[in-house]
């Protein structure tokens, strides 16, 4: 049974709680590690470390901090396959998504590798007689993020790439459910430059997430998970005077007009919907058509495909379209969801709930689910799922398909399908949704914007990568220097505006 470490200061250190959590094969449903569980003091050293580290770092020019970026993104470019096996044996993703999630973290470290220019401040050259002014964005110190299981790479790439090339320092604190890879990203930045200590990353659980949210150290937190831990970690934080952005739940609708192509539309569903085993907090989840005469267009496109996805183990193949949800737990809750739905009335139009694979009894996979006739009322709809299950809510107009977008609680993201630009135009002025795709099912911005729900999706006004993260990681001094031209005696008492 191997053994995971922390890694601190440089090096994998074995965890001293006595306290493991599980990393299960989702393909066999077997252990096949021990994640430590990191005790407060084992927090505090790994702060304590990154506090040592960051003003020496902080102090290196954001040009040569940019070429540590540079080099990391070789390396994982040179690692990419290693780093794709070691997710996808721990998550289940498939190899082509998992390379995907690298991928996306990827770009978001290019990104920042344009930190010199993110970076520069402004300059009023005489603001008044003699005086000059002029602004600085500096780092905040000792920087922190909480990470999710379903992209064990992208996103903590999407947080301590941006931490690191502002000069602070970062303590990643990732799912306990696959941490391989996060510890594997640290040992790449060392490889690429990172002096020791700027980047740590401890494992753990809720003990772990309470000691970085009271450590007074820690200056900045960011989380990505469901909405009520999110509500706790951003109302904790702020509390302690800690600057918090948090990512949180989603129920995105795509609407599909009756002038749709309808294969499209099909085909976008399907790697939307169920691509990841739905295990994506920008998958969508409820399908809107408009019109009784378009619903049935779509359930009639939709069947045949998805009742030809092939489920099954990452080492089975590029073919496979999904591979098994992470946990045994996440299974249950899917199937109870299910169950729910069919008991509050909705049609199950293809039924996933037999789903056997040979050999993978004891695995966490989940056959593909399609409902039809889903009200707002029932549980499939206002819940998210995270699982193969594609809701579909008939709407009788325009107007009420928007209508369900904008009334959800969650506003992460969601698209519309259409020929009619003044209907796409309207809708994306129109939706209180963060995240808006015309054409494009999962509408997740590049790393040049912003990304970021509305609603009970996000907490904290500013949001990840993109000229935001540069916001988030620093903090903005403004000087106002006073150079007299000539020799000037007694002082002034009153306050006086500039003239």
């Amino acid at each position: 049974m191997q053994e995971l470490t922390h890694y601190l200061n440089g090096a994998h250190v074995k965890g001293t709680s006595g306290r493991f959590a599980d990393v299960m094969n989702p393909a066999t449903g077997e252990v096949q590690a021990k994640c430590p569980l990191a005790s407060r003091s084992e927090v505090e050293q790994a702060v304590a470390y990154a506090a040592e580290a960051q003003p020496a770092w902080a102090a290196v020019n954001p040009q040569r901090r940019a070429r540590v970026l540079m080099k990391f993104v070789d390396l994982l470019n040179r690692d990419m396959d290693k780093l794709a096996e070691a997710l996808s044996r721990e998550h289940g993703k498939t190899l082509p998504d998992a390379a995907g999630d690298v991928q996306r973290g990827l770009e978001v470290v290019e990104y920042c590798i344009g930190a010199p220019q993110l970076l520069k401040g402004e300059y009023t050259d005489s603001a008044g007689p003699g005086i000059d002014m002029y602004s600085m964005r500096q780092p905040l110190g000792v920087t922190a993020g909480i990470t999710p299981f379903n992209f064990p790479a992208m996103i903590p790439m999407w947080m301590f790439a941006p931490a690191i090339a502002c000069g602070n320092a970062f303590i990643l604190k990732p799912s306990e459910r696959d941490p391989s890879v996060p510890l594997m990203l640290a040992e790449l930045m060392e490889e690429a430059g990172l002096p020791k200590g700027v980047l740590q990353v401890v494992n753990g659980d809720k003990e772990a997430v309470d000691a970085i949210l009271h450590d007074p150290v820690i200056q900045s937190i960011g989380f990505v998970g469901s909405t009520p831990i999110a509500e706790y970690i951003y109302g904790t934080g702020c509390a302690q005077g800690k600057r918090v952005q948090c990512f949180g739940g989603a129920k995105n609708h795509m609407i599909v007009m009756p002038d749709a192509d309808m294969d499209q539309a099909a085909d976008a569903l399907v790697g939307a919907g169920y691509g990841a085993a739905g295990e994506r907090c920008m998958a969508i989840s409820v399908a809107v058509p408009v019109g009784d005469e378009t619903a049935d267009r779509l359930i009639e496109k939709l069947v045949p495909r998805i009742e030809k996805l092939k489920v099954g183990p990452y080492t089975a193949g590029n073919d496979i379209d999904y591979g098994p949800v992470v946990t045994g737990a996440a299974k249950a809750n899917i199937e109870r969801l299910v169950q729910s739905g069919i008991d509050q009335g909705a049609k199950l139009v293809v039924d996933g709930r037999d789903f056997s694979l040979q050999g993978y009894e004891d695995g966490f996979f989940v056959g593909p689910h399609l409902f039809d006739h889903v009200t707002k009322d029932m549980d499939i709809y206002k819940t998210e799922i995270f699982g193969p299950v594609l809701s579909t809510v008939r709407a009788q107009s325009y107007e009420d398909a928007l209508g369900l977008a904008m009334d959800h609680e969650y506003g992460n993201g969601t698209a519309i399908f259409t020929r009619d630009g003044d209907a796409a135009r309207d809708f994306a002025n129109r939706v209180n949704v963060g995240m808006i795709g015309v054409n494009v099912p999962i509408p997740v911005p590049l790393a040049y914007h912003t990304f970021g729900g509305w609603k009970k999706s996000v907490f904290g006004d500013l949001n990840q990568h993109g000229p935001d993260a540069f916001k988030f990681y620093t903090r903005t001094k403004t000087v106002t220097s006073r150079w007299p031209s000539g020799i000037k005696e007694g002082g002034e008492f009153n306050f006086k505006p500039m003239e």
